[in-house]
């Protein structure tokens, strides 16, 4: 009962962090949000999973949770041979970026706006400077939101980037194949999220960290929200320019 307790609050919490984050609406994208997205989630990919993430995988004494951790950045920064047609992540999106138009110098010279930056300063006290098992939540928690169950509408049926899909082949006018950053989300987020939930499950209660775990959930997606609303913010203002 107490694992199944743990696991509902989190989800409660990143169903309240689907429904209130601005990029997750349904007239969430713009042009301009979805060329910032690119330039700041590119650099996000390769920051948390060559930095963030692996100082969880350093703090954690289990050594096959330990090693899961390290695949799972494998993935996002060196190749994905599971989902990603031998790719890493962070290469997937730059390739998008230039199909949608963008020059790949721009992508590639892009810095964090001043929001993704402080967003990096907040995760590293949340992950780096925490209890393992409170820094694994840090490590997963924003990717429980490609898996369906969460949030209003379409995303609730499909997981949030199975509507993002949708939306950048419309957008876009990209086949399957040029918008597979989103889709390969899907499939590769799922088993990623999991490793979170699944330990938690296991070992919350075992630590007595029930509560500690549900907080340190809120307060990652609190920074997530933070990050994705900045994005939103600067694709706006390069609207305005």
């Amino acid at each position: 009962m107490a694992n199944s307790n743990v696991i509902g609050r989190l989800d409660a919490e990143v169903d309240d962090f689907a429904k209130r984050t601005r990029i997750f609406a349904e007239d969430g994208w713009t042009p301009n949000r979805c060329r910032m997205f690119v330039m700041q989630h590119r650099q996000n990919t390769r920051q948390r999973n060559s930095v963030l993430k692996l100082k969880v995988a350093t703090n954690c004494p289990i050594w096959d949770i330990k090693l899961d951790i390290i695949h799972a950045c494998s993935q996002e920064i060196i190749a994905d041979n599971e989902f990603g047609g031998g790719k890493p992540h962070w290469k997937i999106l730059e390739d998008l970026g230039v199909r949608i138009g963008m020059d790949r110098d721009e992508i590639v010279n892009a810095t964090p706006t001043p929001t993704t930056q402080m967003c990096w300063d907040a995760w590293t006290g949340l992950m780096a400077n925490a209890h393992w098992l409170l820094g694994l939540i840090g490590n997963t928690c924003s990717e429980r939101v490609n898996v369906p169950g969460y949030g209003n509408g379409p995303m609730r049926e499909k997981g949030w980037f199975g509507v993002v899909h949708y939306d950048w082949k419309d957008m876009w006018d990209l086949n399957d194949e040029e918008a597979m950053f989103f889709k390969l989300h899907t499939d590769a987020d799922l088993e990623h999220s999991e490793l979170g939930w699944e330990n938690v499950a296991k070992y919350a209660e075992e630590y007595g960290l029930v509560d500690e775990v549900v907080d340190a959930c809120r307060r990652n997606l609190v920074v997530w929200e933070t990050y994705f609303n900045g994005i939103c913010d600067a694709g706006d203002a390069l609207d305005n320019k």
